[in-house]
């Protein structure tokens, strides 16, 4: 796999060039954004890991110039969480999803799989496990055919498991996630809020197993 990564930041280039290599991807790392179009035009590439901030333009301009083209390329968008107020409104614009910096290197890869796995541009973002389908743009839930009521922390929560569904996901990774939010997140809330889901999700056939020192992991069907 050939994968474009635009990003600025040094220490963040090297260290996600490193991971994906490592993981056996092939890695282009563009540092200003200036000449993206041609090197898409010049290569085969099967994803796109776009930040938003650039020295040479910026990363909403070459989404929507990419998408104009109609190139059907996997994009994976980085932004500081200042950058970006309606995920929503990213997704119209071409994006499949996206990350709030700073992320987990684990998260990134699973991500990327993801948005390589689905149609590109269609920002549709629904997840789905056993009998849950949860839309990561609307930040909706069902079970089955019902709708279920989850508010942000429980979204953000389910979210990141399902998204690396059957691999552990640390404490301090969802942690993370949950103090994106204003109002931060603690281990007593993160214990709280597995548990409000735990019963939200029951009879789903999708189990919330706790890798005891570690974190947690969703997989389908009994543990």
């Amino acid at each position: 796999m050939n994968i474009l990564l635009v990003e600025d930041n040094r220490d963040l280039g090297e260290a996600v060039e490193r991971r994906l290599k490592k993981l056996g991807y092939q890695v282009t790392w563009n540092t200003t954004g200036a000449d993206v179009p041609e090197t898409l035009a010049l290569g085969e590439f099967d994803a796109l890991i776009l930040d938003l901030t650039l020295p040479a333009g910026d990363g909403i301009s070459i989404l929507r110039a990419l998408r104009r083209t109609q190139v059907q390329l996997p994009v994976l968008v980085v932004t500081a969480k200042a950058e970006i107020d309606d995920k929503v409104g990213l997704l119209d614009l071409g994006a499949d999803d996206y990350l709030v910096k700073p992320f987990d290197l684990r998260e990134l890869e699973a991500r990327l799989r993801a948005v390589m796995r689905r149609p590109a541009g269609t920002g549709s973002s629904m997840l789905e496990l056993g009998l849950l389908r949860l839309d990561q743009a609307g930040q909706v839930l069902w079970l089955n055919a019902e709708l279920i009521e989850i508010g942000p922390r429980e979204f953000r929560l389910l979210d990141s498991l399902l998204v690396a569904a059957g691999r552990v996901v640390t404490r301090d990774r969802l942690l993370a996630r949950l103090g994106e939010l204003d109002d931060g997140g603690s281990e007593n809330a993160l214990e709280q809020i597995v548990s409000r889901v735990r019963r939200k999700i029951a009879g789903s056939g999708v189990q919330i197993v706790t890798v005891r020192g570690v974190g947690y992991m969703v997989q389908d069907g009994a543990p």
